[in-house]
């Protein structure tokens, strides 16, 4: 992908590199460190082996991951986040914060219904 392939506006810039809630988690998963595809498909479930896969290949082409093979028998592959996937550390923070704060909402909200 190239600049001049990416929208104007910076929040839609992001939307279309993250395009799917599977890239978010994935994230999550590699921001506590290196993981191989078993782990990162145990811990993503239901997500199917072709999903993870792909969600993988489109990261690592936008470089968000990097994706490191061992020569050995069976095969080992490792994935990490890049500095630039590391960089989206804050925006999951925040997600979460916000997820946090509107699950509290919702509480107080099913409350509020339940006492009235």
């Amino acid at each position: 992908m190239e600049v001049k392939d990416l929208p104007k506006c910076p929040v839609e810039v992001a939307l279309t590199i993250l395009n799917t809630k599977w890239k978010f988690l994935i994230i999550r998963d590699l921001l506590e460190g290196t993981k191989r595809f078993g782990e990162l498909k145990k811990s993503l479930k239901p997500i199917t082996q072709k999903v993870l896969t792909t969600n993988l290949r489109d990261m690592e082409d936008m470089g968000l991951v990097e994706r490191k093979v061992y020569r050995q028998s069976p095969p080992k592959v490792e994935y990490t986040l890049t500095d630039v996937g590391y960089s989206l550390a804050g925006i999951l923070d925040s997600m979460a914060d916000w997820g946090a704060g509107f699950k509290k909402y919702l509480k107080l909200v099913s409350k509020s219904r339940n006492e009235n």
